[in-house]
């Protein structure tokens, strides 16, 4: 009963979700073959699923999302963790930043399909782009604003600088790097679909332009709902290493 409490608001927000869905396809005025109402969607969904090829198109797709998003977190991290303890490199480095960041990735998409080729690496990159820079920036930000008296103590028992990064700073700043996580997370999701639209003959976003060129559009919009709830998922598990990160250095959840 106490599942059931916990869940119902996501699965009455799904029903609404259908429900507007639904009316939509009956009053819309469009043909089914142009906006396929929610059971044509599910059928198709159960199709992709029993002959077991979108598992194969998820599994590409993920290993392209978590190769260049946690690459790109990594360094994003130890570079803010640093930068934000050197504000007059900062002052350097920040306007370049700030140049770039409002690039999209899929900009860059002609110079890394010539650079990379295709395959997996093009979308590693996108993905990689449209992550680090939201995570830079918080970490850097966060560290600015740590606690100095934190850093006067970790002065008076003599702690080594990566010491004082690794115990003090770090979990200091972690809950603001963790809106900076879940930025990234949300940016990079999205630029995974684009990323393999450009240059990738598998995954979910190849899998959406196949479909549209065979003009199955409800497979398209059933590989949108996937899509969809994956990223779900992947917000949810960011919370659940957020708190249990929290837990550890003992900080709210």
């Amino acid at each position: 009963m106490v599942i059931l409490r916990k869940f119902s608001p996501v699965a009455l927000g799904f029903l609404l979700v259908i429900i507007v869905w639904q009316l939509a396809t009956i009053f819309g005025g469009h043909q089914a073959a142009l906006f396929p109402p929610p059971l044509k969607v599910g059928e198709a969904l159960f199709g992709i699923i029993m002959d077991g090829s979108i598992f194969t198109h998820i599994q590409i797709s993920l290993f392209r999302f978590f190769s260049g998003y946690l690459t790109a977190v990594i360094i994003a991290i130890l570079l803010g963790l640093i930068l934000g303890r050197l504000p007059k490199v900062w002052q350097v480095i920040d306007p370049i930043v700030q140049v770039l960041r409002p690039v999209s990735p899929i900009a860059w998409s002609p110079f890394i399909v010539l650079w990379f080729g295709i395959g997996n690496m093009p979308a590693i990159v996108i993905i990689f782009l449209a992550a680090f820079f939201p995570v830079l920036l918080s970490t850097v930000s966060a560290v600015r604003k740590v606690d100095k008296t934190y850093l006067r103590i970790a002065a008076n028992f003599e702690m080594s600088q990566i010491d004082t990064l690794r115990k003090i700073v770090l979990p200091a700043s972690f809950p603001m790097i963790a809106n900076g996580l879940h930025m990234a997370l949300g940016s990079a999701w999205i630029f995974l679909v684009a990323g393999e639209m450009v240059g990738a003959q598998s995954g979910l976003g190849f899998l959406i332009i196949d479909a549209r060129n065979a003009l199955s559009l409800d497979l398209v919009l059933a590989s949108i709902v996937v899509i969809g709830v994956l990223g779900l998922v992947l917000d949810k598990g960011i919370h659940y290493f957020e708190a249990w990160v929290n837990k550890i250095w003992g900080g709210t959840t």
